[in-house]
C-alpha cells in the first residue's frame, strides 16, 4: 500500500473516539462489495444501505485513514476547470449539467450531515475566487457571465469591493454562494457508523488480493487472510486507479500537494463571513477557516506522485503556505500546528471517473480525480446506486470511464 500522505494531520485529532471494525474472518455473500473505506466507499455504502441493498466495505487499512485524513474539507460546486472552459470542452448542456450535479451534491451532503448522530462540522459557506493577476481578469469575467447566465448564485466584486471587506485587494473576484465546509474525518466515520446500523458490513484490515468473475457471472474476491467475498457487483472506491490495472484503464497524472493548519487566530474576525478563498493561478493557493478560528491552507502542487518524506523540505514548502496566508491577513500571527503533504490525481479532462468498467461487467469505479473529491464521492454514491439498480443517472455519460471527451484533450 503506497503512502497517500505524510506529516502531522489535523482532522484525526478532532475526533478522539470513533468506531473500529473487525477484519473479515469468514466467507460472506453480498449484493455489492465496496473496496475502500474512505470518503467514496463510505458514501457509496451509506447510499446502498439507505436503499436496502446488502453491501459490505472492505478496507485494507482503517476507515478514513487514507486520503480522507488529508482532505481539507472544502465543498464547492465550482471545479478546477471553469464552467466556461468546460463548455468549450464538452458542450454547454453537459458542462452545465455537471456543474449543477456538483451543486446538488453539496446540498445532499448537507442533508445527510443533518441526519447523522455526530456533528460533522457541516456549515454553509460562500467562496471568493479572485484573479491572481490583471491578465486573468478577462477569463474571470467570462466565467462570471457563464455562471450567472446558467442560474448559479454569484456576484462579481471589484478591487474596491474586495478591499472594503478584506485586508487585501485583487483585480477582481467571483463570489459563489452554495458551498460548504465539513470535517471530512468525522463525516466518513459518521457515515460508516450510520450505514452499519442500516445493515452495511464494514471490515478494516481486509486486503483484497484477487478478483475474478466466476462462470455464473458473480464476482469472487479473495482477501489476504484467506476469506472469500462473493458479490453480484464490485465497486472500487479507492480514490485512484487500482495498481493492479497497471495503467490499462486510465491515463492520469498523480501529483502531490501541501497543506497547513494554524492555531486559532485572535484576529479571525477580519475574515469576512469566513469565505473560502482561492485563485485563478495554477497551481492555485486556497484557504479556509475552522469553527474554532484556525486557518487551513493548501497548494504548491508538484508533478510527482509520492508524498514528500524529507521533513525539512516539507517545512520549507509549508512555511511558504503560511507566508501566503500572512500576505492576505498581515495581523494573523498564530503559529502552525499541523502540516502535511498528500497525493492527489488529475484526469486529462479534469472530470472524475465514475461508472462501470467498459470491459468488465458489474465492476464499477469511483475514482475522484481533481480538487472536488468529496463532492465527486457524493455524486458517485447516487450514480452507482442507480446503475446497480438498473436506473439511469443524468450525468453518467459525462463521467463514464470511456467518455469521448478524453480523446479531445
Amino acid at each position: 500500500m503506497k503512502d497517500l500522505h505524510n506529516g502531522t494531520l489535523y482532522w484525526p485529532q478532532t475526533m478522539e473516539h470513533y468506531r473500529t471494525y473487525p477484519q473479515l474472518a469468514a466467507d460472506i455473500d453480498v449484493q455489492v462489495a465496496i473496496v475502500g473505506g474512505g470518503m467514496s466507499g463510505a458514501a457509496c455504502g451509506y447510499a446502498l444501505a439507505k436503499n436496502g441493498i446488502q453491501a459490505c466495505i472492505l478496507e485494507r487499512g482503517e476507515v478514513a485513514g487514507g486520503s480522507t485524513s488529508a482532505n481539507t474539507g472544502l465543498l464547492q460546486f465550482c471545479n478546477d476547470v471553469m464552467l466556461s472552459a468546460l463548455i468549450d470542452q464538452i458542450g454547454e448542456t453537459d458542462a452545465v449539467s455537471f456543474y449543477k450535479a456538483c451543486k446538488q451534491a453539496v446540498e445532499q451532503i448537507g442533508q445527510i450531515a443533518s441526519e447523522l448522530d455526530v456533528d460533522v462540522g457541516f456549515i454553509s459557506r460562500s467562496s471568493l475566487y479572485y484573479a491572481s493577476t490583471e491578465s486573468e481578469l478577462p477569463n474571470l469575467k467570462r466565467e462570471f457571465a457563464a455562471l450567472k447566465n446558467h442560474g448559479f448564485d454569484v456576484e462579481f466584486w471589484t478591487p474596491e469591493d474586495i478591499s472594503a471587506h478584506y485586508p487585501f485587494s485583487k483585480p477582481g473576484a467571483i463570489i459563489t454562494h452554495g458551498d460548504a465546509e465539513i470535517n471530512p474525518f468525522r463525516f466518513v466515520h459518521a457515515l460508516a457508523d450510520a450505514a452499519s446500523k442500516l445493515g452495511l458490513a464494514v471490515h478494516e484490515h481486509t486486503d483484497i488480493v484477487a478478483h475474478i468473475t466466476q462462470e455464473d457471472g458473480r464476482q469472487h474476491l479473495q482477501t489476504a487472510s484467506g476469506a472469500t467475498v462473493l458479490a453480484d457487483h464490485v465497486i472500487y472506491a479507492i480514490g485512484y486507479e487500482p495498481e493492479e490495472l497497471r495503467g490499462q484503464l486510465i491515463k492520469a497524472a498523480i501529483s502531490r500537494t501541501y497543506a497547513i493548519a494554524t492555531a486559532p487566530q485572535p484576529n479571525i474576525e477580519k475574515w469576512f463571513e469566513h469565505h473560502f478563498i482561492w485563485e485563478t493561478a495554477r497551481p492555485y493557493f486556497y484557504m479556509r477557516t475552522t469553527s474554532d478560528g484556525r486557518v487551513i491552507a493548501g497548494g504548491l502542487d508538484e508533478e510527482t506522485p509520492e508524498p514528500l518524506t524529507d521533513v525539512q523540505a516539507r517545512y520549507r514548502r509549508t512555511d511558504k503556505l503560511y507566508d501566503r496566508v500572512k500576505e492576505h491577513f498581515p495581523t494573523f500571527d498564530a503559529p502552525l500546528t499541523h502540516d502535511w503533504t498528500a497525493t492527489f490525481g488529475e484526469s486529462r479532462d479534469n472530470l472524475p471517473f465514475i461508472g462501470v468498467d467498459p470491459s468488465w461487467p458489474n465492476v464499477y469505479y469511483c475514482l475522484g480525480y481533481g480538487g472536488n473529491g468529496t463532492v465527486y464521492s457524493m455524486i458517485a454514491s447516487h450514480l452507482l446506486r442507480n446503475l446497480i439498480s438498473g436506473k439511469d443517472h443524468p450525468i453518467a455519460p459525462i463521467v463514464r470511464l470511456d467518455r469521448p471527451s478524453l480523446q479531445n484533450v
